[in-house]
C-alpha cells in the first residue's frame, strides 16, 4: 500500500512538473518547474498541509520499496539480478532524500533549494572539496547520461515496463501510450542535466551545472523554440498520468 501511495505521489508531482514547465514555455510561469516547484505549488492548494502529508508517507513508502527490492529482489523473472538489485537501491536513496526534503518543508522550512541550485552547490562542493572533483562531476554527467539512454531505450523501444504491469484489453494500449511517451520525456531531461554537468566539470564553472528547472528553460532557448520545451512538459504530465496507472497495476510485491 505504501509503494502504491508512492506511486501515485511521484505522479502528482509529475503532473504538476509538466503544468508547470508549460507555463514556462508559453511565459507565465515563474515557479521552477521540478520537485520543488511541485511540491509548492501542491502545498498551495486547499488542503494543501493534508496533500503535503500524503505526499510525504508515499515518498517514504515508495523508498522502503525500492530498498526492499534492493534487499529481497524486485518482482518478476530478472527482479534478483544484481544490476536489477543496484538500481532499485538507487533510486531507494533517491526517494528518501526526497521524501526528507518534502518532510522538511511540510514542517516548515520554507527555504527548499530548487533543483538548480542543489545541482550547482553540490558539484562547486565536489570540485572545490574532492581532488580531481571535475572529472568526479563529469563522470556522474556521463553516467546520468548513460543511464537517461538506457531508460529510454529499454521504455520506448523494448516496452519492458508493460512486463511489470497486471492490465490488458484497451487499457494496456493506453497505459502503453502514456508510459513511452512519458519516459521518452523524462529520459530526455534526465539527458539534458547529465550533458550540463559534463560541461560544468570540463569548464571547472559549477555555475554551468543545471537542474530538471534549468534544463527545462534551455530547451526554450533551442531553434525551436518554447514548442520543445511544450512537448517535453507535456510528456512530463502524461509520465505523471502513467505513474498514476503503475499505482493502480504494477506488480510491487519484492522477491
Amino acid at each position: 500500500m505504501a509503494a502504491r501511495l508512492g506511486l501515485a505521489g511521484r505522479g502528482v508531482l509529475y503532473f504538476l512538473m509538466g503544468v508547470l514547465a508549460l507555463r514556462v514555455a508559453f511565459g507565465s510561469g515563474g515557479q521552477e518547474a521540478d520537485n520543488s516547484g511541485a511540491v509548492q505549488t501542491l502545498g498551495a492548494q486547499p488542503g494543501g498541509q493534508f496533500l503535503l502529508w500524503a505526499l510525504v508517507v508515499g515518498l517514504f513508502g515508495l523508498a522502503v520499496w525500492r530498498l526492499a527490492e534492493a534487499a529481497f529482489g524486485a518482482a518478476g523473472p530478472d527482479g534478483h539480478k544484481a544490476s536489477e538489485r543496484v538500481m532499485s537501491l538507487g533510486r531507494g536513496v533517491f526517494y528518501a532524500v526526497m521524501a526528507t526534503t518534502t518532510l522538511l518543508f511540510t514542517l516548515g522550512s520554507r527555504g527548499q533549494k530548487s533543483s538548480d541550485e542543489q545541482s550547482k552547490d553540490l558539484t562547486g562542493r565536489a570540485m572545490h572539496d574532492i581532488p580531481g572533483g571535475n572529472w568526479l562531476v563529469m563522470l556522474v554527467g556521463v553516467a546520468l547520461v548513460a543511464g537517461a539512454l538506457w531508460m529510454a531505450y529499454k521504455s520506448v523501444i523494448e516496452r519492458d515496463f508493460m512486463d511489470k504491469l497486471h492490465v490488458s484489453g484497451r487499457a494496456r494500449r493506453v497505459v502503453e501510450l502514456l508510459g513511452r511517451i512519458g519516459y521518452a520525456a523524462r529520459s530526455t531531461v534526465f539527458t539534458g542535466v547529465g550533458v550540463f554537468l559534463v560541461y560544468a566539470g570540463a569548464t571547472f564553472d559549477p555555475g554551468k551545472a543545471e537542474g530538471v528547472d534549468g534544463t527545462l528553460r534551455e530547451f526554450a532557448d533551442t531553434p525551436a523554440g518554447p514548442w520543445l520545451l511544450a512537448v517535453l512538459a507535456f510528456g512530463l504530465a502524461l509520465f505523471g498520468v502513467y505513474s498514476a496507472c503503475e499505482a493502480r497495476w504494477r506488480n510491487v510485491t519484492p522477491g
